[in-house]
């Protein structure tokens, strides 16, 4: 047999160029050594920071006993721990649980969900949403082509309406509000006709959409929608949950009660796990063998998800991210007023988005993706979003302090000086 050395996908391109050593809390320390700000938190994953010994202890511990038990095979005492513990922390009355290993995985979940439990088919998405990249979990997702150009014909039954993205609409929140509403009764009177449609999908901040909040009145104006027409409403919280948005859910503040949470990401602090969750007399209706699989629900993963929990309610994580997510917020603030290209500045707790624009208005991807190659040079990790790839995102962890967002403020300062001489 010739030999032959293999090599990853050319497609797999790298955000930063950092080939990392380890990591530690906010800090990534490369293979020399140096130490990089950490303002991507494995794209929201690491909520509690890289390798918090707490976490570790808990993995480690676990790996020593049981690596793997299949949840539908036997039964393991992390799992039935976590199930116990989320019950604490969901929705009332949203507490039966689905575990699979992604967020695309817990999207088409849902999704399947969705689809036997109302006898429907059709699903209502917004323009900006990303759901995965799966092929219905795909096929739900808007957030930019890439994601779904060269593997149609895509998933049907999918509507897609507008998402009150102010600035892009100049318009008012409020403005943008009535109109993404408005839009949508008119979707379900011209497309999808409401006994016909099984879900509404929504992420409470577009993540790979360009990070936009969405407003708490357009968060109950569907759930006021879903409740007239007996639709499932199906919040996405894979990158919102646990923490991030400075609540622990990113619907709570619209204060809504869904059908189904979708979570992954944050869950378990770097380790693969994701759930679904719904009520016991919606979870009832799923058919007999429609969920399952082999990984969902790791010992490792639910041992690194309980002590996830634990570190996020003992060090206050859900009030530091709301505190440290407005000091960023602020300091950014001020740095765009010095620079006028970047024209929006916007988010929710640590989930922030510079979004930068041209003179006339259009979306300048070139100097964001120039932005981002220069604090990577400084020190500063951040990732860039939005359909054109022109908004630049900081997603610390949840334990940032506020001298490191101060840091960051000021390497972000530095950045935008650099680039715009």
């Amino acid at each position: 047999m010739a030999e032959q050395s293999a090599a990853l996908s050319p497609l797999l391109k790298q955000a930063t160029p950092v080939l990392a050593a380890r990591g530690e809390g906010v800090y990534i320390f490369d293979e020399d050594d140096r130490r990089y700000l950490d303002f991507t938190a494995g794209i929201g994953v690491t909520s509690t920071g890289h390798c918090h010994p707490r976490v570790v202890d808990a993995a480690q511990r676990q790996v020593a006993t049981l690596v793997h038990g299949q949840y539908t095979t036997v039964m393991h005492r992390p799992l039935l721990q976590l199930t116990e513990r989320l019950g604490s922390v969901l929705p009332q009355g949203v507490d039966r649980l689905f575990y699979v290993n992604s967020g695309s995985e817990a999207v088409e979940a849902a999704l399947r969900l969705a689809r036997q439990a109302t006898g429907r088919q059709n699903a209502i998405v917004f323009q900006g949403g990303f759901h995965g990249r799966t092929m219905a979990a795909a096929s739900l997702t808007t957030s930019g082509t890439k994601i779904r150009a060269g593997i149609g014909p895509l998933m049907p039954g999918v509507v897609v309406s507008p998402f009150p993205y102010a600035y892009r609409l100049g318009m008012s929140e409020e403005e943008a509000t009535e109109f993404a509403l408005r839009e949508l009764d008119y979707q379900l009177a011209t497309v999808s006709y409401p006994q016909d449609t099984a879900a509404i999908f929504i992420e409470p901040v577009l993540g790979e959409g360009g990070y936009v909040p969405a407003p708490a009145a357009f968060l109950r104006g569907l759930r006021e929608r879903a409740d007239k027409h007996d639709i499932l409403l199906v919040v996405d919280e894979v990158q919102t949950g646990f923490g991030r948005t400075g609540d622990f859910w990113g619907h709570e503040s619209a204060g809504i009660r869904p059908d189904i949470v979708i979570t992954a990401k944050g869950l378990a602090s770097g380790f693969p796990l994701s759930a679904i969750a719904a009520s016991q007399s919606l979870m009832e209706k799923a058919w007999p063998g429609s969920q399952g699989g082999t990984y969902g629900g790791n010992a490792v993963s639910c041992a690194a998800a309980l002590a996830t929990l634990d570190v996020i309610e003992d060090e206050g994580l859900v009030a530091n991210a709301a505190q440290m997510g407005e000091r960023l917020q602020q300091g950014l603030a001020g740095v765009a007023a010095d620079h006028p290209g970047i024209g929006d500045v916007r988010g929710r707790g640590l989930m922030v988005g510079n979004e930068f624009t041209a003179p006339d208005g259009s979306p300048d991807a070139e100097t964001a993706t120039r932005a981002h190659k220069a604090a990577a040079e400084k020190g500063l990790l951040l990732l860039t979003c939005g359909p054109h790839g022109n908004v630049v995102r900081m997603i610390p962890p949840l334990i940032v302090t506020a001298d490191q967002i101060d840091e960051a403020v000021n390497l972000w300062s530095q950045t935008m000086k650099e680039v715009a001489a």
